[in-house]
């Protein structure tokens, strides 16, 4: 709701004003500059400077040239005192003004100097101030010489006309294409003062998606010029608008129901009587054409219309296996951003891809939303090798050219090292592609022929002769059942990486001390996922692109993890992972989350071990 009630628009709502701001204010700044925000050519004001509880002496004329004004006459010297008792107690103010008398030369913006005064032995100085200097006003009886008085020299009348009071619906451009943004501004103009608003209605945008440019629940009113008469203006509501479909599409009226009070033309002895009238204004609509993006459409296109840029970085291009790898595009420039889809990356199998993080720095134009946005991938490659990371293809249609353009991405090139560590059991076992494609298909049968030689007749069917089979088929039958069960156990991947988990954890968490007692804090961050990531893969039997922080709360749950061991291990996930891109933290800080992984490794690790035993 637009709050308007402490808008006053007459000098002695503006005096009363003035006097609280500046009790509030009194011990924040006690030497100000005063005059109106606004003026004519040809009017005199008063330029104010107060010093408000304090008594100060040298004061400082200020020059009689300056910029855009003429000197009059002045300073004049006023002085005030009040006492106010509240609940018993008495409290006083006082402040001692110099007054310049000034006249507008020309038209625009212009800066009044400060000045400044002797307070207790030490000058202090008081603030500049702008003054926009409008046209001449040739239409006296309609407006008063000075706009900080519209109201009180508006004619008396028993009614507010269209003329009077009035909403405006301003757009930016009423013929745009498909997605292409604009703006529609509601302004609202008066030339008497507000007293209530009592409802505000805007209009629902259908077909457009809408971005609010301004949700402040409070505005201020300006002097402006519109259609050669002076009035009071304040913007209501700004929407950045995106059209979702095409054709003619129809802004809607708004609707404000106002109270005003407005001269009466019956004097007082407190002066000019006022009078109240409420009147309901509508804005008019206003139509839209919404012109069809061009065909046919890239394959690669998602929506994006505006102009944009991109670039793209990788942070290293040579890793040893089970590092990771980041990915980072950024794109630059304005329009709808939110449409422009994240690319999917064409990756190798050996590399494993999580999901992109999307890191928006926005903000609301007239002609789109403008920024950049960083899109971040995290790559582990998982086998030594030489990997090509293939270019990325982004259409978009250019609103300035007119026409679908491409944004694209170079390759990269990824040298993958083997990994010390993987003959120890960690998530990959098998250093070289080679090594890994034997597993994959079954091998060959050996056979030769067989050499028949003739037996002793002399054991041929003794007790010797068949204990001499049995002895060696017993032996045999036992060996195979023990190397069966080795196989069986050996081939049972995740049974192996259950098992060697917490030992791999405990060489990465050694790394990790290592790492801080060096105060190399990157990497030990770096250490602490890695161990996190693959102990969770390991121990829960899941692929390390498949883990997110949802799955790995349920599994833990179901695994047996007490609510408390799942909130700490998150807590260190999140921790780290923020901690990669975060400024160094204190030892202590990092001291304990290193004892966090710790603890909660040995927590399920103690669950585990509990499983087993029943």
């Amino acid at each position: 709701m637009v709050d308007f009630r402490n808008l006053t628009m007459n000098n002695r709502g503006i005096n009363i004003l003035v006097f609280l701001v500046m009790v509030v204010c009194a011990t924040a700044q006690t030497f100000r500059t005063e005059a109106p925000s606004v003026v004519h050519k040809g009017q005199q004001f008063h330029l104010k400077y107060t010093l408000i509880n304090a008594e100060g002496t040298s004061f400082k004329p200020i020059s009689e040239d300056i910029k855009g004004f003429t000197v009059l006459f002045g300073p004049s010297t006023s002085s005030s005192h009040s006492t106010s008792i509240v609940n018993g107690k008495a409290s006083s103010s006082s402040s001692v003004s110099y007054v310049y008398t000034l006249t507008a030369d020309a038209e625009g913006t212009f800066t009044l100097p400060g000045t400044s005064i002797v307070v207790n032995g030490k000058r202090i100085s008081s603030q500049s101030v702008k003054v926009k200097v409008l046209p001449e006003n040739r239409n006296p009886s309609a407006s008063s010489q000075n706009t900080d008085r519209l109201s009180r020299n508006a004619p008396a009348t028993t009614q507010i006309t269209e003329q009077d009071a009035f909403i405006r619906t301003i757009v930016s451009r009423t013929k745009v294409r498909e997605q292409e943004a604009f703006t529609v501004t509601f302004r609202f103009y008066t030339r008497f003062e507000v007293d209530d608003v009592s409802k505000i209605e805007f209009p629902e945008f259908e077909g457009f998606v809408a971005e609010e440019v301004s949700a402040s629940t409070s505005v201020s009113l300006v002097g402006e010029r519109y259609n050669g008469r002076m009035y009071y203006a304040a913007d209501l509501k700004k929407v950045l608008l995106f059209p979702q479909r095409t054709g003619k599409l129809t802004i809607p009226a708004g609707e404000v129901d106002m109270t005003f009070r407005i001269p009466s033309g019956v004097q007082s002895f407190f002066g000019e009587d006022m009078m109240v009238l409420r009147r309901k204004m509508k804005s008019k609509p206003i139509d839209i054409q919404i012109d069809a993006l061009p065909t046919p459409k890239p394959a690669n296109f998602s929506g994006g219309v505006g102009t944009f840029t991109l670039q793209s970085q990788i942070s290293t291009k040579r890793i040893k296996a089970n590092d990771a790898v980041t990915l980072k595009l950024t794109f630059n420039g304005t329009g709808n951003f939110k449409l422009l889809k994240t690319p999917d990356l064409n990756l190798p199998d050996e590399i494993e891809g999580y999901d992109p993080q999307i890191s928006p720095a926005l903000q609301i134009a007239d002609d789109g939303l403008t920024g950049s946005q960083t899109i971040e991938y995290l790559l582990i490659p998982r086998y030594e090798g030489r990997y090509t990371i293939p270019s990325l293809n982004i259409s978009y249609f250019n609103t300035q050219s007119g026409r679908y353009e491409t944004l694209t991405t170079p390759e990269y090139h990824l040298q993958v090292d083997k990994d010390p560590n993987a003959s120890e059991g960690v998530a990959s076992n098998f250093g070289t592609n080679s090594e890994r494609e034997k597993l994959k298909d079954i091998q060959p049968l050996y056979t030769q022929e067989y050499d028949l030689q003739d037996i002793d007749n002399q054991i041929f069917g003794s007790t010797i002769y068949y204990f001499w089979y049995l002895i060696p088929t017993l032996l045999l039958i036992g060996f195979i059942a023990i190397y069966r069960k080795h196989i069986r156990e050996n081939s049972d991947m995740a049974l192996v990486r259950h098992k060697k988990a917490n030992k791999v954890a405990i060489k990465r968490l050694k790394n990790a001390s290592e790492y801080l007692r060096k105060q190399e804090n990157a990497k030990f961050y770096e250490e602490i996922l890695r161990a996190l990531w693959g102990y969770l893969s390991d121990k829960l039997a899941i692929p390390v692109s498949e883990l997110n922080r949802d799955n790995i709360a349920t599994e833990l749950e179901k695994f047996g993890a007490d609510e408390d061991c799942r909130n700490t291990l998150l807590h260190v996930l999140d921790t780290a992972q923020f901690a990669r891109y975060a400024p160094a933290q204190h030892t202590q800080a990092i001291d304990q989350l290193y004892q966090a992984t710790i603890d909660t490794i040995g927590q399920i690790e103690q669950i585990s071990k509990q499983k087993v035993s029943k």
